[in-house]
């Protein structure tokens, strides 16, 4: 998720001598709260004075650190935007496409003239839909113009032979974030499903859509019934289960009724492609809803997605009412962020390639890249040396981890290749046909891979993008440029400060191929078993450690962990700080260790700075958001969660057993 410097030696002019400036710490001394002790909460030791100092604005859900890195690349969007916006380059240059894009979306008073115009075609198509098989017709007719439709295809390397890419094939049929909000009993969740259905009739109204008080709760029913035959959140994370490869016969098994043939026909997909069903239960519930649910029903839901898959394009009002539920309501956020932010966002997502290459060349040196690259083989050393020495494992798994993490490919900063936005086509006096051309190249860029050998150039994040990622069919690390910033890395700071921080994020990444889902997956991507029967029992019983660990831990309010749903994460932070901590080590050999700067010891300022990267407060909405639907653990507990099993942790700060920060040596988890 970040990268390293090298702090510049300078010529002294007086001597005419050599000599290194002085190292800053890399630690926010401000930020830390001198009166909590770090053996009792390090998370609130590390952040305390900051979070105090800087509540969430009314904009966001949470604040913190990496909230604070998102904000900068946005400033740095906008200069490049407005720039676009206001140069009115040549007609068909990316310059053009983005300033045109921009210009677009700022242009709220044309926005609001239109109203819902630009999706009332699609509603007056669904509102004359009089049977089933019109309401078939009509589903690939919106297919072919990509309007929303519940199921679709994409191109992905085939997870048991990821030489070759296939069509995976997916349903939806919901709205709401996750499946269990349509099932939990708690008030709240009850309350969210009131709000939900208040909500469906505002859009409906505001689209004007005359469909009756009883529109939303009919779309609430609906839904509920499409959840019902879903896989957990929980279940989904196992890849076996979401893999059942199908010919285009065995799909249409599936659903008599509707035959998917037409589907690849307007997708441009070969009908002898093999294609992955991540649910067939889902397929045929598909086929249910369309034998059996009323067709008023259909239409008003029809009508509805297309409403809120829209939203964002159209006026202030229907913006507004979705902002009201799906950030208000789900995540307790009090105002929307700026147009020019919303825009700046747009843009990233529609033309992110084009956005992105302006990005580096402005934010990111050949340097920071040369050095990235220093780092995370650095890192993988270290891990090499980790899984070489790994007793618990016996000799023909050590050798086939070792031969996974050599195989890694490591991707920095930015795509070797950039994206051709050619057939896009941008308008700066229509938004909503600007977005859906843009849809539709990307849908066909994509799709095209089907068939050809896989694009090791393609990556899963836009460049400007505050994030990293593990992909396990393609066994590839990849750190987009965007996060490769201050201030989760300081060039002029000591290397403990910078592998507390961007090594323990490089670590969490590869250690994403070994968690409870990158592990089933070989040196080449494949999905298949490369462990010996002992030795996986053996992984399976640290993965429950930690599972057993946040399934325990006070949240607050009575809320924990769903242990099942973070393990993969937790995982990831705990073998990436323990690899990084040894990466540092293994950076000095040979080197003077740098001594005590701003009153910390090395080791003291890399807990400090990963501690720090997780400096972040939730509202208590999203707070529970993020408890129900995100695979990564709060802050706070991906720094004490994390660190109460680090050894070399209590010794730096000097805890002892009997404090909150430190686990008896019989419970603590261990990966490596």
């Amino acid at each position: 998720m970040k990268r390293i410097w090298f702090v510049i030696a300078l010529l002294t002019a007086a001597t005419g001598a050599a000599e290194a400036e002085p190292l800053k710490s890399g630690i926010d001394t401000a930020a830390i709260d001198t009166t909590c002790k770090p053996c009792d909460d390090f998370w609130r030791y590390a952040n305390g004075a900051w979070l105090d100092k800087n509540p969430i604005p009314a904009a966001r859900s949470s604040w913190g650190t990496l909230s604070i890195l998102t904000e900068a690349n946005r400033e740095r969007l906008r200069v490049i935007l407005e720039g676009a916006a206001a140069a009115k380059a040549a007609p068909g240059t990316n310059e053009r496409k983005l300033g045109d894009l921009y210009g677009a979306c700022m242009d709220v008073p044309r926005r609001d003239a239109q109203g819902v115009k630009p999706v009332a075609g699609a509603l007056e198509a669904i509102g004359k839909v009089k049977n089933r098989q019109e309401l078939a017709a009509l589903l690939l007719d919106f297919l072919k113009k990509d309007e929303s439709v519940p199921f679709g295809l994409r191109g992905a390397p085939d997870l048991k032979d990821t030489a070759r890419v296939v069509a995976y094939f997916g349903i939806g049929g919901t709205s709401l974030p996750e499946r269990e909000f349509y099932f939990r009993d708690d008030e709240r969740s009850k309350k969210i499903r009131e709000e939900f259905v208040a909500h469906v009739n505002r859009m409906l109204a505001l689209g004007g859509v005359k469909a009756g008080d009883d529109a939303g709760q009919l779309i609430l029913t609906f839904e509920t019934e499409n959840a019902r035959v879903m896989k957990t959140i929980v279940e989904r994370r196992d890849p076996y289960a979401r893999y059942n490869k199908m010919t285009l016969a065995e799909l249409n098994a599936l659903s008599p009724s509707f035959s998917w043939t037409p589907v690849l026909r307007i997708l441009n997909v070969a009908a002898d492609t093999p294609i992955i069903v991540g649910e067939p239960a889902t397929v045929k519930q598909f086929e249910k809803q369309l034998q059996e649910a009323p067709i008023s029903t259909w239409k008003i839901w029809m009508q509805w997605q297309v409403l809120k898959e829209s939203s964002g394009l159209l006026s202030a009002a229907v913006e507004k009412e979705a902002f009201r539920f799906d950030d208000q309501v789900l995540n307790g956020i009090q105002e929307q962020l700026p147009q020019w932010q919303r825009c700046a966002n747009l843009a990233d997502r529609t033309l992110g390639d084009a956005l992105g290459e302006v990005f580096v060349k402005k934010h990111f040196p050949p340097a920071a890249k040369k050095r990235m690259d220093e780092l995370v083989e650095n890192v993988r050393a270290t891990l090499r040396e980790e899984l070489e020495n790994a007793s618990w494992m016996d000799a023909e798994t050590r050798k086939n981890a070792v031969a996974k993490l050599n195989s890694f490919r490591s991707k920095i900063g930015y795509p070797e290749k950039w994206r051709d936005y050619s057939r896009v086509t941008v308008q700066r006096n229509d938004l909503f046909e600007s977005v859906r051309s843009a849809g539709l190249a990307a849908r066909a860029y994509q799709l095209g891979k089907i068939g050809k050998p896989v694009d090791n150039n393609d990556w899963s994040m836009t460049p400007p993008t505050v994030n990293a990622y593990y992909s396990p069919p393609k066994n590839e690390i990849a750190f987009p440029a965007g996060i490769l910033q201050q201030p989760l890395f300081d060039m002029d700071a000591d290397d403990a400060a910078n592998y507390g921080a961007i090594g323990s994020v490089i670590g969490h990444e590869m250690g994403h191929g070994f968690d409870d889902q990158g592990s089933k997956f070989d040196f080449s991507g494949n999905l298949k078993n490369w462990w010996t029967p002992e030795d996986r029992k053996k992984f399976e019983g640290r993965a429950q450690c930690v599972i057993d660990q946040f399934n325990t831990m006070d949240v607050g309010d009575k809320l924990r962990h769903n242990g099942k749903l973070v393990v993969g994460e937790a995982l990831g932070d705990l073998g990436g700080v323990t690899i990084a901590l040894k990466a540092y080590r293994r950076s000095l050999r040979g080197k003077p260790e740098a001594g005590t700067i701003d009153g910390f010891t090395p080791e003291q300022r890399f807990f400090l700075a990963f501690a720090r990267l997780w400096g972040t407060d939730y509202r208590p909405a999203n707070l529970r958001m993020r408890l129900q639907t995100d695979p990564h653990p709060l802050a706070r507990f991906r720094a004490n969660g994390t660190l109460m099993n680090i050894p070399e942790f209590q010794q730096a700060f000097q805890c002892k057993l009997g404090d909150p920060m430190v686990r008896p040596e019989n419970e603590r988890c261990k990966l490596w």
